[in-house]
């Protein structure tokens, strides 16, 4: 018996400790962001002629990893940058396109929704999320560094000239028709963040972490899908050192760009 169960916590210790060299070896994705040399029309379709030459992300995965079971619908995002803002496009499938909250830093992840997590320096423990549902509703903060470290949210943070567009490829809360899906599109100006962190517009060739999410809920689960860009490893999105790499790029037109990136772990 003595010999059973210390099989027993040998083996329950293996496993765990197999999961979580797991977690440890997930590689941060990297995106190029191509600068744009017309600005963006915010109006959530993404059909600017811009859009076109900025690729897609790869679809979206489980938080943990790419083992997990594939998400039920498609999410992937496109990212562009100049000289005034951040513009983030992101496509949402949805059969059923819904939201319920209204109010500007309400906590936007209790309705289905995209978010963005973004650390502009990488010497300072401090980064921003925003949140968008898919009526166009938005909760930005700060924090100042992640919650496992005694972070604190900080909602005060508002992000002036921050301009959010949302379109419906079906009817918001009708579940009578099928819908297709939404998209979102967001133009964050560089001068946001300056209030929170020592940051400025990036040059060619600068690195930030980024990721990217979506929380997902669905009937009679008590608890929701979190679907992300780059796999966190862990069910976390408050791990910046697990975020993919944003690497600002020169115009895809100008045929001028910085070397291939290898992320550094």
């Amino acid at each position: 018996m003595l010999r059973s169960s210390r099989m027993f916590y040998v083996v329950i210790s293996t496993l765990l400790m197999t999961s979580a060299l797991k977690a440890q070896v997930v590689e941060p994705k990297s995106y190029d962001c191509y600068r744009t040399n017309t600005p963006l029309r915010v109006d959530g379709k993404l059909d600017d002629p811009a859009w076109r030459d900025a690729p897609w992300t790869t679809d979206f995965v489980d938080i943990e990893d790419s083992t997990k079971p594939t998400p039920r619908f498609r999410t992937r995002t496109k990212i562009l940058w100049d000289d005034d803002y951040l513009y983030i496009g992101a496509e949402l499938e949805e059969p059923e396109v819904k939201a319920t909250l209204t109010r500007h830093d309400s906590v936007i992840f209790h309705d289905n929704d995209f978010e963005m997590f973004l650390k502009p320096l990488a010497d300072a423990s401090g980064y921003f999320e925003f949140e968008i549902n898919a009526q166009n509703t938005s909760w930005d903060l700060y924090l100042n560094k992640p919650y496992r470290q005694g972070g604190k949210a900080d909602s005060s943070w508002d992000i002036p000239g921050l301009k959010t567009a949302v379109n419906i490829q079906g009817t918001l809360n009708d579940p009578s028709d099928k819908d297709s899906g939404w998209t979102v599109e967001i133009a964050i100006p560089w001068n946001s963040f300056a209030s929170r962190l020592n940051v400025t517009k990036p040059e060619i060739g600068s690195e930030w972490r980024v990721n990217f999410s979506r929380v997902e809920w669905k009937a009679g689960q008590p608890k929701e899908d979190n679907w992300v860009w780059s796999p966190q490893g862990v069910v976390n999105m408050h791990v910046p050192e697990r975020w993919g790499h944003l690497v600002f790029q020169e115009s895809r037109r100008s045929g001028v760009h910085s070397q291939p990136h290898t992320p550094v772990r």
